[in-house]
């Protein structure tokens, strides 16, 4: 197999558990940009949760913020935002919901957040406090709060006309911009690099991956994926703990 990128998500699929990245994974993956071939991450962590691995891997490109963001070593080269108006009416059905919920509020690389405890944050200790008591002046690419039913969350999003997405295992829902998403941001960037996505093996675990299994030409679910994603592959590899994307790479590209 001669793939021109390997796609995967981090969270789940290339990091360890204990949100490590094994010194064999980083030297397969730089076994891969050796060889010419592309290594892209696509998360839904804000582009701050992800600079740490950004920083270890150094990938060719970055899709960050539940595909609304790509970046190419810092620089950014696409977004898929909601206007300001659209950001301060989801914010404001939150605050309504539960005026004591805590929201992030991506606008580009930076965060805002009503948390008093940005600095104990292991994913957003470099988020900016904003209480929300006046109206955003940014646009949005990415608004999370965390709810207790998602009854609510499927009604704000109607209400305001834009994407839901959940995590398996948590509380927490993106309000993300109508049309974004991972495949978007893929179809972009393989667009503008003038990559055929048959020429693209990604990697996945969680529900916000199935897609990006299923458009790429070959889509990889590592064991510990939730079922609909397992189905969804094409293929299975070991589990994250077992760097199972380093041992489908050597096994199937090197």
């Amino acid at each position: 197999m001669n793939p021109k990128m390997i796609l995967t998500d981090l969270d789940k699929t290339l990091l360890c558990s204990d949100g490590s990245i094994s010194d064999h994974t980083k030297k397969v993956l730089k076994q891969c940009q050796d060889r010419g071939i592309l290594v892209v991450i696509a998360t839904a962590r804000y582009w701050i949760g992800a600079e740490r691995y950004i920083e270890e891997l150094k990938p060719d490109y970055e899709i960050t913020t539940d595909g609304t963001l790509i970046h190419r070593f810092g620089e950014e080269i696409y977004s898929s935002s909601m206007d300001a108006a659209m950001a301060n009416s989801i914010v404001q059905d939150l605050l309504q919901y539960n005026p004591k919920t805590e929201i992030t509020v991506a606008t580009g690389r930076q965060v805002l957040w009503n948390s008093l405890h940005i600095a104990e944050s292991e994913k957003l200790h470099k988020a900016v406090y904003y209480d929300y008591s006046k109206p955003l002046s940014c646009r949005a690419n990415k608004i999370v709060a965390e709810l207790s039913d998602g009854d609510s969350a499927v009604k704000i999003a109607e209400k305001n006309r834009c994407r839901l997405q959940c995590y398996r295992g948590e509380n927490w829902y993106a309000f993300l911009p109508e049309g974004s998403g991972k495949i978007q941001a893929i179809h972009a960037l393989a667009e503008l690099l003038g990559i055929s996505l048959a020429d693209i093996v990604s990697f996945g675990d969680d529900l916000n991956d199935k897609e990006m299994l299923q458009i790429c030409g070959t889509g990889v679910a590592v064991s510990n994926a939730v079922s609909e994603v397992k189905e969804a592959a094409d293929e299975a590899t070991l589990s994250n703990d077992e760097d199972g994307v380093a041992v489908w790479i050597e096994k199937n590209v090197l």
